[in-house]
């Protein structure tokens, strides 16, 4: 569990601001304001820097240096403060169904949440876009002021979360009811980083939400999203990309 003072000094990280109860609506300000504050990175895994998935190396990393990473970093370091809080926390390996054509072995880490209005996915592991708020666990359409999401439930793949989009379901990943634990995740963490064969070995990945959109950069390329337009921009220095980082992003490495 982290301290009072982790606490306090993780809230302020995220920007979030007055009581944080164990509720659905401390959940929901917590899950934004996780997003639109620390970024999803890959900068350690491209540049060779070995990933620490321990609560305090975590800490040190998100909260004290104000970095960012993948899930396995972002998602362990929230459950501990969503625990933390008081809140009724499960791990979950999950399945990155997006733009797959077939069953993808699992490379996600996701959250869920027990509380009285019923049990909440909960991520904030994701670069692509995802829900801002938790999702309840069931068929209902449930909007958000970025999109629409659902579950359906599948006998073999379990939890698939869907994003509704022109009327039509797309499955996005899904998880089972299995309970995780932090070490469950270390042997596929150490399979993304280091395999050449990895997702996350083929190039650079950073994304940010934004009030006006949503910031990205894929290899070399940045893309700033605002409404319906983007900045696209490819530094020609290495300063030049390490100003942009921050400005972007608010990253030093």
């Amino acid at each position: 569990m982290l301290s009072a003072n982790e606490i306090y000094l993780y809230l302020a990280r995220i920007g979030f601001s007055g009581d944080a109860q164990a509720d659905l609506p401390t959940l929901c300000r917590l899950q934004r304001c996780h997003l639109f504050s620390v970024p999803y990175e890959t900068l350690d895994i491209m540049n060779g820097v070995p990933l620490d998935l321990s609560i305090p190396a975590l800490f040190d990393k998100i909260v004290r240096r104000m970095r960012g990473g993948y899930c396995f970093e972002l998602n362990a370091l929230f459950g501990e403060l969503l625990a933390s809080l008081g809140f009724d926390v499960r791990l979950h390996f999950a399945r990155y169904l997006r733009g797959e054509k077939d069953i993808p072995k699992r490379r996600h880490e996701v959250l869920t949440v027990q509380l009285p209005e019923g049990r909440f996915l909960c991520d904030v592991g994701v670069g692509a876009p995802i829900p801002l708020h938790p999702v309840e666990l069931s068929s209902r359409r449930q909007g958000q002021e970025r999109g629409v999401w659902c579950f359906r439930e599948d006998e073999i793949l379990g939890h698939v979360l869907c994003e509704e989009k022109d009327g039509e379901l797309s499955d996005v990943y899904a998880f089972t009811d299995e309970h995780c634990f932090p070490q469950d995740f270390l042997t596929t963490s150490y399979f993304c980083e280091t395999h050449p064969d990895s997702f996350f070995r083929q190039g650079l990945m950073v994304a940010l939400r934004t009030e006006e959109g949503r910031s990205t950069v894929s290899g070399r390329e940045f893309r700033i999203f605002r409404g319906h337009s983007a900045e696209v921009f490819t530094p020609g220095t290495e300063d030049e990309f390490r100003t942009a980082l921050k400005t972007y992003f608010g990253l030093e490495y």
